[in-house]
């Protein structure tokens, strides 16, 4: 849902330009190790969020919810097995994005333990918290979102690499215009307040589920 506040959107800024850097360098990393230096020629192996980061998909997760990145562009031709290895590199970007919610919640597991006052003293305490809870939820979300199958997201990558070539003019198509049907869903779904996708939904659940995992 749109949300204009200022304070809100100062603290969950951190995560966001981590999450989406820690995504797309994954993307590359991958890509230039299964042998593609497209993301190296262009500048994208590197953890300067600069140079992943999308204004308007910076924008959109701020204010709605849901954003994204510059994606990572390779050239499958560069790999030895095109069709799995661009899979690897598609799930390269949300596996670290939930490794990277994993560890944030950790961190929080591992404060409450040692220092189990510290979220509660004074006011930084309650801020820390916040800040750290956010980094969970956004990996958690990135995982989440970049895993459906509507382009440009790595879930579609992951599809169309699945389909038969035979149906090229089917992926053609839907890489095309698929992108408008994920914005149009998105923003939709944002103001008129009905969930046309269940990514916070399922966010929710794997947030929960980690946090009651660890006994938080």
């Amino acid at each position: 849902m749109f949300d204009p506040d200022l304070r809100r959107i100062a603290l969950l800024l951190p995560a966001v330009l981590v999450g989406f850097t820690v995504h797309e360098y994954s993307h590359a990393l991958v890509a230039v190790r299964l042998g593609d230096s497209t993301p190296r020629d262009q500048g994208r192996l590197t953890l300067n969020p600069i140079s992943h980061i999308e204004l308007i998909g910076l924008l959109m997760i701020l204010l709605v919810g849901f954003g994204w990145a510059k994606p990572v562009q390779i050239n499958p031709r560069n790999f030895k097995n095109p069709r799995n290895d661009e899979i690897l590199v598609s799930l390269a970007g949300p596996f670290s994005n939930l490794l990277f919610g994993v560890a944030f919640a950790l961190a929080v597991k591992l404060f409450l333990t040692l220092a189990p006052t510290i979220f509660y003293t004074g006011g930084l305490g309650p801020v820390l918290y916040q800040i750290l809870s956010y980094f969970v939820w956004i990996n958690l979300l990135l995982a989440v979102f970049n895993l459906f199958p509507i382009p440009p997201l790595d879930g579609s990558h992951i599809l169309l690499s699945l389909i038969p070539d035979k149906y090229a003019r089917f992926k053609l198509v839907y890489t095309r215009y698929g992108r408008f049907i994920l914005i149009a869903l998105i923003l939709l779904g944002s103001f008129s307040g009905y969930n046309l996708l269940p990514i916070g939904f399922l966010t929710s659940r794997l947030f929960e589920g980690l946090y009651n995992l660890l006994g938080m």
